[in-house]
């Protein structure tokens, strides 16, 4: 597959504050690329930006909200005279049992991984058409594996990895073309948070060989990057991942057997555990909505 020089393409990267979206900023601008950074950490985002190579802006917005994400892109397309690429990046997670999670956290996961994912879309969408360029859609190994105690992160990626291949057969005549990202278990902040919860960590390092390891940031992303420059429609920050595809038909049945297993091993320390938001992102995620509703 051709690649697509990076050198003054417009890449907009949803949660870009850290994590993954931090350092795919920092690699696409060495590329050449502008970047446009969105997200909740307005100064966060503005040292992402600093210390890029090239040009780039950032803007502070929820990506649940249309009228924001609207306004961004308008100004980014006045800033930067188009936009060739969107990475929708932005997500949070939660953990625990479904009966005892934290109804306002389970739906804030599904709004911003999902219903986030659409209005980013949505927005940039008329861009995209004008420049014929490339939406990324950031999936999971939770949209091919349904895990027990990961209801709504799985679920709302289950669900973005939907949207983007529908997206992609309705808008592909326009010239657009729409990626799903893979990640497996990822050195980030989300996923060190979730591995703060000693019940989370060890049902994780229960999981089968390769999809019981923390994987390095920089090589995943360096796949992610390499996704972008051939718009490619699907991209697997671990390599195993692509096999994963060919037997995803066995593994809810799979996972249902050996996780009523597990789930029941740990039931007596399911008890208190924490069910809001995850990581330094969730924690921004929340303290944002606080300031909204005061």
């Amino acid at each position: 597959m051709s690649r697509v020089e990076l050198e003054g393409q417009v890449v907009v990267v949803t949660g870009a504050a850290r994590g993954v979206g931090e350092l795919l900023a920092r690699k696409l601008s060495a590329r050449g690329a502008k970047v446009a950074l969105v997200g909740l950490e307005p100064d966060a985002l503005k040292q992402v930006s600093e210390r890029l190579h090239g040009d780039s802006g950032h803007w502070y917005a929820d990506v649940t909200d249309h009228e924001a994400m609207s306004r961004v892109a308008a100004e980014v397309k006045e800033r930067f005279g188009k936009v060739d690429v969107v990475v929708a990046n932005a997500g949070v997670a939660n953990g625990g049992p479904f009966a005892d999670s934290d109804p306002d956290s389970w739906r804030r996961v599904i709004e911003v991984n999902l219903i986030g994912s659409a209005v980013t879309a949505r927005a940039f969408l008329p861009l995209l058409r004008e420049s014929r360029g490339y939406l990324l859609q950031i999936a999971s190994l939770a949209a091919v594996t349904p895990a027990p105690m990961m209801t709504a992160y799985c679920a709302s990626k289950s669900g973005v990895e939907a949207f983007a291949h529908s997206l992609r057969a309705e808008v592909g005549h326009q010239g657009v073309r729409v990626g799903v990202g893979y990640l497996s278990w990822t050195d980030t902040d989300m996923v060190r948070g979730a591995d703060q919860d000693e019940v989370m960590r060890e049902l994780r390092q229960r999981l089968p060989w390769p999809s019981n390891k923390t994987y390095p940031l920089g090589p995943a992303v360096d796949r992610i990057v390499a996704g972008i420059e051939r718009r490619s429609p699907h991209v697997y920050g671990q390599g195993w991942l692509r096999g994963m595809q060919a037997v995803r038909g066995y593994l809810p049945g799979i996972i249902g057997t050996v996780g009523r297993r597990e789930m029941k091993r740990f039931a007596p320390r399911l008890q208190g555990m924490r069910t809001g938001l995850v990581g330094a992102g969730g924690t921004a995620d929340e303290q944002a909505r606080a300031t909204q509703r005061s």
